[in-house]
């Protein structure tokens, strides 16, 4: 098919969608495909839900657009209130953009206008984690620990510093307990803000649950509290992307509720609007946002399309679904039904290493070796392996490799929508589980172990 379309793999030929039906896409050639990853773990309500798109026809009809340095919206001001009685305490207020890497962008920019603010301009410094993705823009990218998407543009990325990141499957040590792991990392974090200096460091950022570039890795116990602890004895902000393990999508509206932490900037977008619009949110703290209202009196960023009326009609009616239809004890239901069944059709399994996540947000991690968690060569590309193969069974997943280190291993996110039913996730797993054999297949053929 000939296109004028700049598509981000333009050798890959793509069907093309033209409708959505609950929790299937279908093709022009009506080809029905199961959404379990949600494209990128946006679409959290399927594809037709018509209270939103009824959302979005009644906002365009009164009022499409207003450029925020002119006009509030009351779309935006009731979007705001309901984030902001849902939010971890302290978080009381709410900066939309378009997407999660302008909420990154936002959250960086706040961080570092805050100590400017109140005085203490030499805090400069960011640290995040290694294998961590945070967005593709050059702030949120500088920060991510994504190695193969950052190697590029790495003369373009302002300096950032990286810590190791909280993945029992990889990095936990056979003696080692959850606490005295969480305990450990939460000391390198500590030295690693002595080494730059205290007074130097501005934010550490983090995904709590990890998403794409790791697949699904949740924190073990106490981590986050043990961060948190680390943070507030430097005077350090603490930064929690939850673009997309947040709003709902592990069982909890916010992911860190389920870890007792309030940061002091969160996050979200993706499930934020279900994909029904384009939208983006930077949760603010209190004291963030009066230091900025009582010293410059204005926040030093912002894009066209901050705060757009449709975008936070269509969000504001996907949190009312979610809440009406009462969906997170689905999500907490259906995920451990997910992951049951997974561990059990993988119980012995010499190529699955790991399956993980929370709510409808699950990872897989496949292994050539389960004994030595040894992944596959790289240059089979599995993963690309797996996609092709679900695609062909009707079933969209969002594998990626690198999984270990950013060069090697491999795994699979799934991240279905709310709507599930017992049936759907009992049809994602068998389609899944063809579409992995089939490639695993292919890649020991290829690797001459076949």
């Amino acid at each position: 098919m000939t296109t004028t379309v700049f598509h981000r793999m333009p050798k890959q030929s793509l069907p093309v969608a033209v409708a959505g039906d609950g929790i299937e896409i279908i093709d022009a050639a009506g080809k029905r495909y199961i959404d379990a990853s949600g494209g990128a773990a946006v679409s959290c309500l399927g594809h037709s839900n018509a209270r939103v798109i009824d959302a979005i026809k009644r906002q365009a009809q009164q009022l499409p657009y207003a450029h925020t340095s002119f006009f509030t919206t009351q779309v935006a001001e009731e979007l705001a209130d309901r984030l902001v009685r849902s939010a971890p305490p302290g978080l009381g207020h709410v900066y939309f953009v378009s997407g999660g890497s302008e909420a990154i962008e936002a959250a960086l920019k706040l961080a570092r206008q805050y100590f400017v603010e109140i005085g203490e301009p030499q805090r400069r410094h960011l640290i995040a984690r290694r294998q961590s993705y945070h967005g593709n823009t050059l702030g949120a990218l500088a920060i991510g620990g994504n190695a193969w998407r950052r190697e590029p543009f790495l003369p373009l990325l302002i300096d950032a510093h990286h810590v190791s990141p909280c993945y029992a499957y990889r990095e936990q040590r056979a003696d080692e307990t959850e606490e005295a792991f969480a305990q450990r990392l939460a000391d390198e974090l500590e030295q690693k803000i002595l080494e730059l200096g205290p007074r130097t460091v501005a934010a550490f950022v983090a995904e709590t649950v990890v998403g794409a570039t790791a697949g699904a890795v949740p924190p073990v116990r106490e981590y986050f509290r043990k961060i948190r602890a680390v943070c507030d004895k430097y005077g350090v902000l603490l930064i929690l992307d939850e673009i997309m393990s947040g709003m709902g999508r592990t069982g909890y509206l916010f992911a860190c509720e389920e870890d007792g932490v309030a940061p002091d900037l969160l996050t979200i977008a993706k499930g934020l609007g279900a994909g029904y619009q384009p939208i983006g949110a930077t949760l603010v703290s209190d004291r963030i946002y009066d230091a900025i209202v009582g010293g410059s009196g204005f926040f030093q960023h912002g894009h066209t399309y901050l705060g757009h009326a449709i975008a936070c009609a269509a969000a504001l009616e996907v949190q009312r679904v979610i809440a009406d239809d009462d969906l997170l004890p689905n999500v907490r239901a259906r995920g451990e039904q997910l992951r049951a069944l997974l561990r059990e059709r993988y119980a012995a399994d010499p190529h699955v290493g790991d399956v993980r996540g929370r709510g409808l947000f699950v990872g897989v991690e496949l292994v050539q070796d389960r004994a030595t968690k040894a992944p596959f060569d790289p240059q089979l590309k599995l993963h690309a392996a797996i996609k092709r193969e679900a695609m062909q069974r009707g079933l969209m997943v969002y594998p990626m490799g690198g999984t270990v280190n950013g060069a090697i291993g491999d795994h699979v996110l799934l991240a279905p929508p709310f709507i599930c039913t017992a049936a759907d996730i009992e049809r994602i797993v068998d389609r899944l589980a063809d579409s992995i054999e089939s490639a695993i297949d292919g890649a020991l053929v290829a690797a001459g172990a076949r």
